[in-house]
């Protein structure tokens, strides 16, 4: 018997409409549209704006279009996960929260927090659960609401992230594609430098860490640039390596749309050409979890069955990894 192997058999996609330029930017903060672009490769972002709109909006948006697309039942999801680091409240979990609003009612589900690496951790998980023969169908939603952490008055972490997620369904696949292989890490001692202050069980919110100004997230820049560049490289070329993989094998880079200039320098390790990587960083900015759903939704309709993925990502943690994916399906 074939081994069975989780394919990812749809994927959606779904962001705000309001888009913040870097123009806007502009008027809030000392900045230039010439500065952002050329050390991020970011022109704009999406917002989510208005009352009561959570990361749960996204995630519902994204799993609706995706039961559409597929043509799936949404009492036939046996789970969800939600890679989020913006959860709608600390509990429910908000793909409890996603699986009310699309009627996965004979679903469970869970939150994955793995900040910007979230979409590669839950695919991975979701991968187990499928191999092990337990559940035929799971849902994996990358999605964050940034603009709820992001301090808009602070020119280093105000320019680069944004609203928006999407979804993907894996489903058994014994014609070998799907997930053929992965590996992920993380680093504990890298918290000082990409993290948020207050609003946990070490640090409760207080008058004083909202005077602070505590509860948005920190980034030493320099620091994340060089540890991002350095490990995501290192790890995407690791899976190529022990599949005896090589940049011609590969249709597309995945990468987690941090930087532009991590992005090329993965690619580079990977010996891989500009023609083959997903980029979206211009249009979304960095939507943390959302980042690798979304370049997959937006390049949906250039993939083949066949085509050889490597699915790359560095967060906060700092958490990273790389997946070897098989595509399982042509352009609908």
């Amino acid at each position: 018997m074939s081994k069975v192997r989780a394919a990812i058999t749809g994927v959606h996609g779904w962001v705000p409409d309001y888009v913040l330029t870097n123009q806007e930017l502009e008027t809030m903060v000392e900045t230039s549209d010439e500065w952002i672009t050329s050390r991020t490769g970011i022109k704009e972002r999406r917002i989510l704006k208005g009352d009561n709109q959570g990361t749960s909006v996204i995630g519902t948006q994204a799993v609706k279009g995706l039961l559409e697309k597929t043509n799936t039942d949404p009492k036939d999801i046996d789970l969800i996960l939600c890679a989020t680091v913006t959860p709608d409240m600390p509990f429910p979990a908000t793909a409890n929260l996603i699986a009310a609003n699309v009627g996965a009612v004979n679903s469970f589900g869970y939150d994955m927090s793995a900040a910007c690496s979230g979409f590669l951790y839950a695919v991975a998980t979701a991968a187990s659960f499928i191999e092990s023969g337990m559940y035929k169908k799971v849902v994996v939603v990358g999605a964050d609401k940034m603009s709820s952490i992001i301090d808009y008055t602070d020119r280093t972490t105000c320019i680069i992230f944004g609203d928006g997620g999407g979804a993907a369904l894996l489903e058994p696949n014994t014609e070998g594609f799907g997930v053929m292989d992965s590996i992920l890490r993380s680093d504990g001692s890298g918290a000082p430098y990409l993290h948020i202050k207050a609003g946990g069980s070490l640090k409760p919110a207080s008058p004083e860490t909202i005077q602070n100004r505590e509860h948005f997230a920190y980034q030493e820049g320099s620091t994340v640039f060089k540890f991002a560049v350095t490990n995501m490289a290192d790890v995407s070329a690791e899976v190529m390596q022990r599949n005896n993989l090589t940049g011609d094998d590969i249709r597309y880079l995945v990468p987690h749309q941090a930087n532009k200039r991590i992005i090329d320098a993965t690619a580079r390790r990977m010996g891989v050409g500009d023609e083959k990587v997903m980029l979206n960083i211009e249009r979304y900015g960095n939507t943390t979890a959302g980042t690798l759903p979304l370049c997959l939704w937006d390049y949906e309709s250039q993939l083949k069955k066949g085509d050889n993925l490597i699915l790359a990502a560095f967060g906060g943690g700092f958490t990273w990894g790389a997946i070897w994916l098989k595509w399982a399906y042509d352009p609908k």
